[in-house]
């Protein structure tokens, strides 16, 4: 297939990898941050084993950056999220969630600190910028925001590791969990850091220049060739797996922390301030009335994700919504990530889940569901 026969226009943006996933068998795309995205590289499910068993190369420069610079940067990213950042030194990224004044994610990115000065918040799917240059404007603060020339690669999988010091040589070996380095690549500058979406061992390759975009994923298919490296695309069975959020599917503007299990993420004790502060502690003092939960759905595997949210009931009365559901071909059960009632989220409760050929009995257990200590990733 050749680039031009998806009959794309020019107001949604093209990756500077577009063409060589394309050459490199990419079957269909989706839109994500106003940039499109591989979403099929052929079967989903040989894409999970290639990623569990070897390692996949992703395009993922949907991630767009915002990047926050100046004498307050510091200050102002404190400001977007409810995390406690007064600890993090230059050179660590942390998972944060951006909140508005009534608590609820705006996005939930991760943050990379470049410099005393320099932050880069890497997006999932809603527009931080504008929301960013927007707090910016009567914040009385000394920041500069924009959107750098910033594409990122996810390199994930067991054998990612084999081929970044491939590329990169053995000092690449003690880059530790959510920290980043600033490299070169055969001149090609890039930031890398031990991050990813797939509970995987993983990297992400943050391209520095858009121009270098074919140049580098060619590189590192040539040197990832004998380790079993594939194209691929972020796997919604490993994230479901690993309990890892999907913005407007699991999580949306009017969804809390504390609903998600992610307190730790909150700190309303904190001196800082930050933009929902006080609705976050009224949340943390009265409790929540429904919870995120995973579900074991018990049915003949299915075919693919769910593509609308499922009603989830009790003897009949709905009770809550299943936000991703999949088939896990490793764990052979259909999981789910669902959003209940609070009475109903107990360990072992069961439910109903709504499904399109009618309602299935589904149990509510531990999430996630394979390697709840992130053992893998962190190793």
């Amino acid at each position: 297939m050749h680039a031009d026969d998806f009959g794309f226009g020019t107001q949604i943006r093209k990756s500077p990898y577009f063409d060589a996933t394309v050459r490199w068998g990419a079957q269909g795309f989706s839109v994500y941050n106003h940039m499109y995205i591989p979403r099929d590289f052929g079967n989903p499910e040989q894409n999970f084993w290639n990623l569990v068993n070897t390692a996949i190369l992703c395009d993922v420069a949907v991630e767009r950056q915002v990047e926050i610079t100046g004498p307050d940067a510091a200050t102002f990213v404190q400001m977007l999220t409810p995390r406690d950042l007064s600890k993090m030194p230059v050179g660590q990224c942390k998972y944060v969630v951006i909140t508005n004044a009534e608590g609820g994610i705006l996005n939930d990115p991760i943050l990379l600190r470049l410099a005393e000065n320099h932050f880069w918040i890497s997006l999932a799917d809603s527009d931080i910028l504008l929301w960013a240059q927007g707090v910016a404007v009567h914040s009385g603060l000394d920041v500069t925001i924009t959107e750098p020339d910033v594409s990122p690669l996810q390199l994930q999988g067991p054998k990612s590791g084999e081929i970044m010091r491939a590329l990169f040589g053995d000092s690449i070996m003690d880059l530790r969990y959510y920290w980043l380095r600033e490299v070169d690549l055969d001149g090609i500058p890039l930031v890398v850091s031990r991050t990813g979406w797939s509970s995987e061992l993983g990297y992400e390759i943050y391209l520095r220049d858009s121009a270098h975009g074919d140049t580098l994923w060619e590189r590192i298919m040539a040197t990832g060739m004998e380790y079993g490296l594939k194209p691929g695309h972020t796997s919604t069975i490993r994230r479901i797996e690993g309990g890892m959020l999907s913005y407007h599917a699991d999580a949306d503007i009017n969804t809390n922390p504390y609903e998600l299990g992610l307190d730790r993420l909150v700190n309303v004790d904190m001196e800082a301030d930050f933009i929902g502060k006080a609705a976050l502690r009224r949340i943390r003092d009265k409790g929540v009335s429904r919870k995120q939960v995973g579900l074991i759905i018990d049915c003949a595997p299915m075919r693919g994700p769910n593509t609308t949210f499922w009603t989830v009931a009790r003897d009949g009365t709905p009770v809550g919504k299943v936000t991703s559901a999949i088939h896990s071909p490793r764990l052979e059960r259909n999981i789910a990530l669902a959003m209940v009632s609070a009475e109903w989220a107990h360990l072992g409760m069961i439910l109903d889940v709504v499904t399109p050929s009618g309602p299935i009995s589904a149990r509510v257990v531990e999430r996630p569901f394979f390697d709840p200590r992130k053992s893998l990733a962190a190793a």
